[in-house]
């Protein structure tokens, strides 16, 4: 053998039949099992199983993430409340401050002559 005949590959010919013999026919109609049909109906039910198994879990992940959205929004709006709470309070420790508010209140110090205006139009 040389190298040719190693490289060359070819398909070997079909047995000759013989005179006289017959080869089966397909029956119509019959009553087999489809192994193959049987094996594609079993890989679509896992398909759809496995799937089925990740809707609950997609579910619990889609709620959770508006529930954060929504608890994020709540937190913002709270640090904002804090921050002007914060500011107020510390202006309420400041000394003007006290004093502007209690004037408003109409208060005076000791020792200070209180006037009173009336008759002055509405809304000034």
């Amino acid at each position: 053998m040389d190298a040719a005949d190693l490289l060359s590959f070819h398909r070997p010919r079909p047995a000759r039949r013989v005179s006289g013999a017959r080869r089966p026919s397909p029956r119509i109609g019959r009553a087999g099992v489809r192994w193959d049909r049987v094996g594609r109906v079993a890989l679509l039910v896992v398909l759809v199983g496995i799937i089925g198994l990740y809707v609950g879990p997609l579910h619990s992940l889609w709620t959770t993430w508006h529930q954060a959205r929504s608890y994020q929004g709540q937190v913002t709006r709270l640090q904002n409340e804090n921050r002007q709470l914060r500011a107020r309070a510390a202006a309420l420790h400041r000394p003007q401050t006290l004093e502007v508010d209690a004037r408003k209140l109409g208060m005076v110090r000791p020792g200070e002559l209180p006037y009173v205006i009336s008759g002055l139009p509405p809304g000034n």
